[in-house]
C-alpha cells in the first residue's frame, strides 16, 4: 500500500495578514484625522466613549500585545500611561505604535502563529486568532467612529479605502 502526502494550500501569508491589518490601521488613522479636535475628545452617542478613548484603547492593544507574544509575556492589558490632550498626540502615538507593530509582527515565525498564547493573561487562543481579534476590535470601534462622524454631519472616509 502506498500513501501519498498532499500539500495544503495556505490561505494567507503572514505578510498578507500584516498588510491587511495595516490597511485597517491606515483607515482608522484617517477617521481620527477627520474628527474635529473638540469632538474627538468629547462627542459620543448613546453613552459610548468618545473616539479619542477608543483610539487610546486601540493604541494600547496592538503593539503591547505583539510584544507580549514575541517575549512570551502575559502581562495584563492597560490603557494607563497614555493620556493624549490633542489629536496630534493621538496621531503621533498611532504612528509610533504602527512601527512597534511592524517590528514585533516580523519576529513571529510561521509556526508561532499556530501556538496557543494567553494574551494579557485572559484570552487563550492561537496567536493568529489573537491578531484577528485586534483587527476585529479595531473594525468595531472604527464603526463607532463612522456613526459619530455621520451624527456630526461629517462625511467619513470610504470604508473600502484602506490603503
Amino acid at each position: 500500500m502506498t500513501t501519498t502526502a498532499t500539500a495544503t494550500a495556505q490561505f494567507m501569508t503572514s505578510e498578507q495578514l500584516l498588510k491587511h491589518w495595516q490597511g485597517h490601521r491606515n483607515l482608522t488613522r484617517r477617521i481620527i484625522e477627520t474628527f474635529p479636535e473638540k469632538e474627538l475628545f468629547e462627542f459620543s452617542v448613546g453613552g459610548m466613549r468618545p473616539f479619542a478613548k477608543l483610539a487610546v484603547e486601540l493604541i494600547s492593544i496592538g503593539g503591547p500585545a505583539l510584544k507580549g507574544i514575541v517575549e512570551r509575556n502575559m502581562e495584563g492589558y492597560s490603557e494607563e500611561g497614555f493620556a493624549p490632550k490633542t489629536k496630534a498626540d493621538i496621531l503621533e502615538r498611532w504612528d509610533k505604535e504602527t512601527e512597534v507593530i511592524n517590528h514585533y509582527f516580523n519576529q513571529i515565525s510561521e509556526e508561532r502563529f499556530q501556538e496557543t498564547f494567553n494574551l494579557f493573561g485572559q484570552y487563550e487562543f492561537p496567536v493568529f486568532e489573537n491578531i484577528l481579534y485586534f483587527v476585529d476590535n479595531e473594525i468595531h470601534h472604527r464603526g463607532q467612529g463612522y456613526v459619530y462622524l455621520r451624527a456630526l454631519g461629517i462625511e467619513p472616509p470610504f470604508f473600502w479605502e484602506r490603503f
